[in-house]
C-alpha cells in the first residue's frame, strides 16, 4: 500500500491484504449509478404531483450538486477501504464510526427486504406471473430476490459486471419509458398536465425532502471498495461527476414523463412507474403486452442489482469496522482470502433482510402498498441518521489534516467547501426530521396533515415501527461496542502503523 495509506493509520489487521484492485472508472461510475438510482423512489417521488418535479430539480441544484462535490475531494484524498468508516474514524473515534457504519449498513438489508422486494413482487405478479399475497410463491420468490441480491456479489471482480448490467438496464429502461411517455402524449395529449401544479409549496417540500435526500445520496458508497479501486484518487471524482449528472436526469425526466400522462391523484408509490409503463405502451398496438413484460422483467432486475450494488459497499464498510474492533467481534469482519469478500457479513445482511422482510409481511397483512412506503421511509431514516455523523467528519478532515493531497478539490477553496458542507447538512438534519416525525413541521407552519390518510396507520403505530427501529439499533449498536472492546485489541504491524 502506499504512504499515503499507511499514514492515516487507519486500515484493520489481517484484512486489506487479501484485497485485489479490480475496479476502474467505468466500474465505479455503474456501481455508483446502480447504487444511486433507485427505481422504488420514482413512483413515490411522483406521488407529490407537479411540485415533486419542481422540488427535484431544485434539490438536484441545491443539495445533489454540493454533496458530490464534497465527497469527490474527500473520497479521492482518503480512498481507504471503507469509506465512510474510517473517515469518521479518524475525526470522531472508533466508536463513532461503528455506531455510524451500523445505520448506515443496517439501512440496506432493511431496504431490500422491505420496499425493494415487495416493489419487485408486486411487479411480477402484475406483469409476469402471478404470485398472490402471503401464498408459497409469494414468500418464494421474495426469498430468492433478497437471497440473490446477497449472493450476487460474493465475488467482485464478477459482481460488478452484474452490476454494470444492472445500471445499464435502469438507465434504459427510464429512457424507454421516457420516451414512449412523449410518444404517447403527443398521440393522446398530456392529460396529466391539466391538473398538475407545479408551484412549490411548503407542504409539498415537508413531504417529499426525505424520500429526495435518500434517492440522492449513495454517491461515496464507492469508496467502501476504495482499495479495490485501480486509481481512487483519479476515478472517484470523474466517475462521481458523471453518475451524479445521470442520476439527475434519470429522476427528473422520468418523473416528469410519468405525471404527464397519469393524473397526480392516480400515481402511486409502489405501482406508480409500472402502471405508468402500462398505459403508455399501449401505443405499440399488439406489440405493447410483450414490451410490457419485457419492461417489468428489467424493472425487477434492476431492482436486484440497485440491491447488490448497496450490498457490496455497505457490507464493505460494516466488515471494516469489525475487523477493525469497533463492532462486535473481529470474525465478522473477516475477508475471504479467495473471493476478497466480507463473506460472514455478506450472510449477516441476508438474515437480517429475510426476518424483516417476513416481519414486514406480517405487519401489512397483504397491504403491500403501505408497508412498502412505511419500510423505505425506515430506510430513509436510518441512513439520513448517518449523515448526521459523516458530514461533520469530512469537515473535520479538511480542518485537521490540510497536509493530506487532494487531487481534486471543491470550487473555491476551503470557502466553497464549508459553504457545501453547511447546506448540506441543513438538508440533511430537515430531511432526518421530517422522516422520524412526519406531520410536526406541518403543524408548526399551520399546514392540515392527515396522518392516518397519508400512512394507512395511526402515529403511534408507525412511530413504533421506525422510531422503534432506530431505536433498537443504537442498542444493538451499544451491545456490539461492548463486545468489541472485551475482544483482545490485534495490534497492527510496524509497517502499517507509520512505525
Amino acid at each position: 500500500m502506499s504512504s499515503h495509506l499507511s499514514s492515516t493509520d487507519s486500515r484493520a489487521p489481517h484484512t486489506t491484504t487479501v484485497l485485489r484492485r479490480s475496479l476502474k472508472r467505468l466500474d465505479i461510475t455503474a456501481l455508483a449509478i446502480a447504487a444511486v438510482i433507485s427505481f422504488d423512489t420514482v413512483g413515490q417521488i411522483a406521488t407529490g404531483g407537479g411540485e415533486a418535479v419542481t422540488w427535484t430539480a431544485a434539490l438536484a441544484l441545491l443539495f445533489l450538486v454540493p454533496y458530490a462535490l464534497l465527497f469527490a475531494e474527500t473520497g479521492a484524498a482518503f480512498p481507504q477501504e471503507g469509506g465512510p468508516y474510517v473517515w469518521v474514524k479518524l475525526t470522531l473515534g472508533r466508536s463513532a464510526a461503528a455506531l455510524t457504519t451500523l445505520l448506515y449498513w443496517v439501512t440496506n438489508p432493511i431496504w431490500l427486504g422491505g420496499s425493494l422486494v415487495f416493489l419487485a413482487a408486486e411487479t411480477w405478479d402484475g406483469f409476469v406471473l402471478p404470485l398472490g399475497s402471503g401464498t408459497l410463491a409469494d414468500y418464494t420468490f421474495k426469498l430468492l430476490f433478497v437471497w440473490t441480491a446477497i449472493l450476487t456479489p460474493v465475488s467482485l471482480r464478477r459482481g460488478k459486471w452484474i452490476t454494470t448490467l444492472g445500471a445499464a438496464v435502469k438507465v434504459l429502461t427510464l429512457a424507454g419509458f421516457t420516451l414512449t411517455a412523449v410518444f404517447y402524449g403527443t398521440e393522446h395529449g398530456f392529460h396529466g398536465l391539466t391538473d398538475a401544479h407545479f408551484t412549490p409549496t411548503t407542504a409539498g417540500f415537508l413531504g417529499l425532502v426525505p424520500i429526495l435526500l435518500f434517492a440522492y445520496v449513495g454517491f461515496e458508497a464507492p469508496n467502501a471498495a476504495g482499495e479495490e479501486m485501480h486509481d481512487p484518487q483519479r476515478d472517484v471524482p470523474a466517475a462521481l461527476g458523471r453518475s451524479a449528472s445521470v442520476a439527475a436526469c434519470c429522476y427528473l425526466l422520468p418523473v416528469l414523463a410519468l405525471l404527464a400522462v397519469v393524473p397526480a391523484h392516480q400515481v402511486t408509490g409502489i405501482g406508480g412507474f409500472m402502471e405508468g409503463a402500462r398505459l403508455v405502451f399501449g401505443i405499440y398496438g399488439a406489440a405493447g403486452g410483450p414490451l410490457l413484460t419485457l419492461t417489468a422483467v428489467m424493472f425487477v432486475f434492476a431492482l436486484l442489482t440497485q440491491g447488490s450494488a448497496w450490498m457490496i459497499v455497505s457490507d464493505r464498510m460494516q466488515a471494516m469496522a469489525a475487523a477493525d474492533g469497533g463492532s462486535f467481534t473481529r470474525k465478522l469482519g473477516a475477508f475471504h482470502p479467495r473471493l476478497g469478500t466480507p463473506v460472514r457479513t455478506n450472510l449477516l445482511s441476508g438474515a437480517v433482510a429475510t426476518v424483516f422482510m417476513i416481519v414486514a409481511m406480517r405487519v401489512a397483512e397483504g397491504d403491500a402498498g403501505a408497508v412498502f412506503a412505511v419500510v423505505l421511509t425506515v430506510a430513509v431514516t436510518t441512513l439520513l441518521l448517518s449523515y448526521l455523523v459523516i458530514v461533520p467528519a469530512l469537515v473535520l478532515l479538511r480542518l485537521r489534516r490540510p497536509d493530506v493531497v487532494r487531487p481534486y478539490r471543491v470550487p473555491f477553496g476551503h470557502r466553497g467547501f464549508m459553504t457545501c458542507a453547511a447546506l448540506v447538512y441543513a438538508w440533511i438534519l430537515v430531511g432526518s426530521w421530517c422522516a422520524l416525525f412526519p406531520g410536526t413541521l406541518e403543524a408548526l407552519f399551520g399546514i392540515e396533515y392527515a396522518f392516518d390518510d397519508t400512512w394507512g396507520m395511526s402515529r403511534a403505530a408507525f412511530e413504533a415501527f421506525t422510531l422503534g427501529t432506530v431505536v433498537v439499533l443504537l442498542l444493538v449498536g451499544a451491545v456490539g461496542l461492548r463486545i468489541a472492546r472485551r475482544e483482545k485489541p490485534e495490534p497492527l504491524p510496524a509497517a502499517e502503523t507509520g512505525a
